[in-house]
């Protein structure tokens, strides 16, 4: 009886080669993968900052409109705040442009008095987006009693 020979390590040669490259793809997707990931947390970030923007120049134009309803208890300043032109809004709408890419808003008051109905929308598109977001706000604002 003749005792066959061991096979020789030489069938493994370049078996830790390809071992090694195999790790070094797994390794790859994971970092491209955690890249996607942070582009999309960087876009994320920038909608939730233009939101919340858009949120707060809607309060403080409300804000504005709920102060400036004039002597007379019906309200009668609040249906000035829709022209673009009335002087509360002269410092206002350049904000908004300059605080959102593109940024524009629209503000309508509607209802009888002494009740109004102000509808505040501000629209901004970014950049590189395609759509065009924006934001409501709806506000019940009732004349002053002059008390």
């Amino acid at each position: 009886m003749s005792k066959q020979p061991m096979q020789s390590s030489g069938s493994q040669k370049g078996v830790m080669l390809i071992e090694a490259l195999v790790a070094i793809l797994i390794f790859t997707l994971g970092i491209v993968a955690v890249m996607g990931l942070q582009a999309n947390s960087m876009k994320q970030m920038s909608d939730a900052k233009y939101r919340t923007d858009a949120s707060y120049l809607a309060s403080q134009v409300l804000g504005m409109m709920w102060m400036d309803q004039g002597s007379n208890p019906w309200g009668s300043n609040l249906t000035n705040w829709q022209a673009p032109s009335y002087s509360g809004r002269l410092n206002w709408d350049p904000l908004v442009a300059s605080t959102l890419p593109n940024g524009a808003a629209t503000i309508t008051v509607t209802g009888i008095p002494p009740v109004r109905l102000v509808t505040v929308q501000i629209r901004w598109k970014q950049p590189e987006d395609t759509v065009v977001h924006s934001y409501t706000a709806v506000a019940n604002i009732q004349g002053t009693t002059g008390n």
